[in-house]
């Protein structure tokens, strides 16, 4: 496979993954777009190590291809990543802003029912 044919399989993956972001395309649409372009770019990178003598492909463009490679991966792994848990909604706990049960470190002393100015009646 020629240079050429390998850059314009990773730019038609590009594009296929713009047009999906730009769409707001499902998860499950666009991690096969990715899992083909990063394997698609792979192929373009090996391609360039192997015949870097040959072709006279300089080794910072190599260094730039694999950067980039690796940036693809990273977001290849992020979308393909099992989505989140539904988030439970808040509890009645949470709702009210208590403790769903009652322990002594929330007990408050002298504002119950039977509390006076000197205190509760029936503590004495």
């Amino acid at each position: 496979m020629s240079f050429p044919t390998l850059r314009e399989d990773v730019e038609k993956g590009a594009n296929q993954i713009k047009a999906a972001g730009e769409r707001k395309a499902a998860r499950e649409e666009v991690c096969p777009l990715f899992k083909s372009f990063t394997a698609k770019e792979a192929k373009m990178l090996k391609f360039l190590e192997t015949n870097r003598t040959t072709c006279g492909v300089p080794q910072q463009i190599i260094t730039q291809v694999k950067g980039s490679h690796a940036n693809s991966v990273r977001i290849r792994n992020q979308v393909c990543a099992a989505g989140p848990a539904a988030a439970a909604g808040p509890s009645l706990s949470d709702a009210l802003g208590g403790p769903i049960i009652a322990d002594d470190t929330n007990i408050k002393k002298g504002h119950g029912t039977f509390d006076t100015l000197t205190g509760s009646p029936l503590s004495r």
